[in-house]
């Protein structure tokens, strides 16, 4: 079960229509196939990269929030922020969603452009034209954190590069905040953190419609922090980590539309079955944030132990977690693995791949949801018995999607339910570059009780076929 934190104080609305509610439709609804350009590549490619989905939803947050996109960066302590950004668009304009955890909420009751960002708040860097340097089709857009959920164009700046450098322009976007905690511009009480929704028109950045699938633009992400009402300097956080403002070709990838693989024709298959014990195989994998001692019922001192806690090294089971109320982070959870890929044989075609997980639970059955597992590819090896919150590898790209339904009862585990996930974008990458397939799995879920628990490749023998297992289908010779 997931536990409400107790200090909540005032809610303003997270996820807040921004024009009007919609039916749902199953367009682009994941799980996807994918296509297979190198994400890794020279210097001048983006070294971290987001597939944006495209759904057709004038509002995608009010109706397709679990389902957008998802990466992350920064820390949890008492002085760092970390943020989940989750991304989308529509025919008319890209979504993007902040949510921050920050122990301390500060903002300006009479803003100006000038210090917007001295105190909480965020910056957005689109280059429509995926440049190496500032040019016209480079824009910086700035939203302040700000107590009345109201829009406010006070809080807000837009810039556009002329001749090399940030000019102000009018670009017309829209921004809505949100936060949980117990009071603002107080430095007395601890707060949980702040949310902002950017929603940037097509039109405001010279198009005349939504991108043609596969395009790419350049894309990065910063959060400016305050706790205090002096103002002590706390360094900004950034995606991607190499991010410089003024230069694009440090930002990262935004590529519309989830890529499509199509494998070249071959003649015949072979199937390969990679799972920690089998043929000798060994898989590491681990869970951070919200599992089960450090979930959101712990000591409460959140701020100093939760992000730097590893999973004991015997754990059978792992919870993927997310949810739109920034309140309850501490309940948040992603799951690690890599997979050897060794024990294939080499300069074969990767006609697909799929990762198979054993579900042996979730959150409150009666008030669960099914959950769309996103899987991203990491470049980082790590360790699985010192992973953390605040030291797991960031993910490079998103590179498949699966959808984890809801179970009741206790498990039955000679038959568990089977979640499967399509990651032959991921594998026919790491095969190609002979490395491992490391993933990292989260979930972009807004419903309280989202929590999905997973078998992993520490439990004992007696349950060896509910390990994760990769299926890799490849050429035969």
């Amino acid at each position: 079960m997931v536990h409400r934190p107790l200090r909540l104080g005032l809610l303003f609305l997270i996820v807040l229509a921004i024009i009007l509610p919609l039916t749902i439709t199953t367009a682009n609804n994941p799980p996807f196939r994918q296509w297979l350009p190198a994400v890794f590549g020279p210097p001048s490619a983006p070294q971290y990269l987001v597939n944006a989905p495209y759904f057709p939803e004038t509002n995608v947050t009010t109706e397709r929030f679990d389902e957008m996109a998802i990466f992350w960066f920064g820390q949890v302590n008492r002085t760092s922020n970390y943020t989940d950004v989750r991304v989308a668009y529509n025919n008319e304009a890209l979504y993007l969603y902040l949510a921050i955890f920050d122990r301390q909420l500060w903002y300006d009751t009479t803003p100006s452009a000038a210090d917007l960002t001295a105190w909480d708040a965020a910056t957005v860097l689109v280059d429509t034209g995926n440049g190496t340097q500032l040019s016209a089709t480079s824009y910086r857009l700035v939203a302040q954190f700000r107590g009345p959920p109201e829009p406010n164009a006070s809080y807000q700046l837009s810039q556009r590069a002329n001749g090399g450098s940030w000019s102000a322009a009018n670009v017309a976007f829209t921004t809505i905040p949100g936060w949980r905690g117990d009071a603002l511009n107080n430095d007395n009480d601890e707060d949980r953190g702040w949310a902002m929704t950017f929603r940037i028109p097509f039109a405001s950045l010279g198009l005349a419609g939504r991108p043609a699938d596969g395009v790419q633009w350049r894309l990065g992400v910063i959060v400016h922090d305050r706790d205090n009402a002096a103002g002590t300097p706390i360094a900004d956080q950034v995606w991607p980590p190499q991010l410089n403002p003024n230069l694009p070709h440090t930002w990262g990838g935004l590529r519309f539309g989830l890529p499509v693989y199509t494998p070249p024709p071959v003649s015949a298959t072979q199937e390969f079955r990679i799972r920690h014990g089998l043929n000798g195989v060994a898989v590491a994998d681990a869970g951070v944030g919200g599992q089960d001692s450090n979930m959101c019922n712990a000591d409460g001192n959140f701020w100093d132990r939760w992000g730097n806690w590893s999973q004991p090294v015997d754990k059978a089971d792992i919870s993927v977690q997310n949810q739109a109320d920034i309140a309850d982070w501490p309940c948040f959870a992603k799951y690690y693995l890599t997979f050897p890929l060794s024990s294939l044989p080499a300069g074969r075609t990767v006609v697909s791949a799929k990762l198979i997980l054993s579900q042996m639970g979730n959150a409150q059955p009666e008030d669960a949801r099914p959950s769309l597992i996103q899987a991203m590819v990491v470049g980082e090896d790590w360790n699985p018995n010192a992973l953390t919150w605040n030291n797991a590898p960031l993910a490079r790209e998103n590179v498949g999607s699966g959808w984890a339904g809801v179970m009741f009862g206790p498990p039955d585990w000679s038959n568990l339910p089977k979640r499967e996930i399509d990651v032959t974008r991921g594998v026919a990458q790491a095969y190609a570059n002979g490395q491992p397939l490391r993933l990292a799995l989260y979930s972009a879920d807004g419903a309280y009780h989202s929590g999905k628990y997973f078998v992993t490749s520490r439990t004992g023998d007696w349950n060896a076929q509910n390990r994760p297992t990769l299926v890799v289908v490849l050429s035969r010779p």
